[in-house]
């Protein structure tokens, strides 16, 4: 057997099949074409496996080359027989989506522990967009502009502020107080954020605690796409799972502090919930990563929809000439 095809997991004798637009070729590749599926919902190992259906039809076929256009049909056909008509779709709209004149601006909120790092990183990484944004690291430059003395809010996590306030005005709560606070704080430094990822084109997905309905000035619909949602943990025990399991983590801040602040995490996350639902944002109870996920890409794609074009020129988009080839992406 050919070393190459071997390592390609490919039989003796089965040639590449390659994806073209005019001239220019690459071979199909399941991995980028698995990455290009993903976009649909679908976990890994689910899109790799349509992935390989793909590649088995193109040799069954006994094409020697397809275009683009037609590999994408071809997959789409295939996400619907095999895991059924709503990924198909999805496809369809992230593929049309890739065809459009402005940016996506995915904006992931939550309170702390509820995993949307992990969320945040693993759509990045199926839609393609390479910018992340966490609040954190805004809330952190603006700390080393601001003393502790001139803004104290931003030198303690959201659910510590209340320590740092005298008695709120009225019957206020001390800790949504002192969370309203922080979060009009680092509001200004991510909307200007935003406001550079509109101006520039760029993909932006932003995600925090401070991610909150009402309090970002957003871009409007013909300036940007903006995919706002929530992330919860509905179940307190499970909540506390998460804190607990980052002991075991030694690059981990102290879990202890979160544990002891626990009933505070919650309320905000009760406050935060109440605010998206006044606001239509969409609420993603999170039980399991990849189910989440899933989730969140069905809101994020469906948000393309009806997207103005035509496509971007500053854009590099997983279906360009390149990616596209191999449909890769």
């Amino acid at each position: 057997m050919d070393p190459a095809l071997e390592s390609e997991g490919r039989p003796a004798g089965r040639r590449h099949v390659t994806v073209r637009d005019g001239k220019a070729g690459l071979p199909y590749s399941k991995g980028l074409m698995a990455t290009s599926v993903m976009a649909a919902g679908l976990p890994p190992y689910r899109a790799f496996h349509v992935a390989e259906v793909i590649e088995a039809r193109l040799h069954a076929d006994g094409q020697s080359a397809i275009s683009s256009s037609d590999l994408r049909e071809l997959a789409a056909s295939v996400l619907e027989e095999e895991v059924g008509c709503r990924y198909a779709e999805h496809y369809r709209q992230w593929q049309r989506a890739q065809a459009r004149s402005i940016p996506l601006i995915v904006l992931i909120g939550g309170t702390t522990g509820v995993g949307k790092s992990t969320v945040a990183t693993t759509v990045a990484n199926r839609l393609g967009i390479v910018r992340i944004v966490s609040t954190d690291a805004v809330r952190e430059v603006m700390r080393g502009i601001f003393t502790r003395e001139m803004m104290p809010t931003l030198h303690s996590s959201t659910f510590e502020i209340p320590a740092l306030l005298g008695e709120p005005a009225g019957d206020a709560d001390p800790v949504i107080a002192g969370f309203r606070q922080q979060v009009h704080a680092v509001s200004v430094g991510v909307s200007q954020l935003i406001r550079r990822a509109v101006v520039e084109g760029t993909d932006l997905i932003v995600e925090g605690a401070h991610v909150v309905p009402g309090f970002l000035k957003l871009p409007t619909r013909e300036e940007a796409i903006v995919a706002p949602l929530l992330i919860t943990v509905e179940d307190q025990h499970i909540h506390q799972s998460h804190f607990e399991a980052r002991s075991s983590d030694a690059r981990s801040r102290g879990h202890h502090r979160y544990l002891e602040h626990l009933p505070d995490i919650r309320k905000i996350q009760n406050y935060v919930r109440t605010l998206a639902l006044e606001h239509g944002v969409a609420v993603v109870p999170s039980y399991s990563l990849d189910a989440t996920v899933s989730r969140v890409m069905e809101l994020v794609v469906s948000s393309t929809t009806d997207a103005p074009g035509p496509v971007r020129p500053t854009a590099a988009p997983i279906t360009d000439t390149a990616s596209d080839a191999a449909l890769s992406g």
